[in-house]
């Protein structure tokens, strides 16, 4: 069994109470698990993932 290093955004602050999505990078895998249920871990490929975030940046599903 490996390390597994989770990333976290710099917007989400340092204190415990902060609650927020990291990410790793598993391989060719990357997976996802929100910061208080650490167990639940999605996994994807870099492109989808990549397809995700340029979509809510676009804006699209806001309305």
């Amino acid at each position: 069994m490996h390390t597994v290093a989770w990333q976290k955004s710099t917007f989400s602050g340092n204190e415990q109470t902060n609650d927020c999505v990291e990410v790793a990078a598993i391989g060719e895998v990357m997976a996802l698990r929100e910061s208080d249920t650490p167990v639940t871990i999605v996994r994807t490929t870099p492109s989808a993932l990549g397809a995700l975030i340029r979509t809510l940046k676009g804006g699209a599903g806001h309305g």
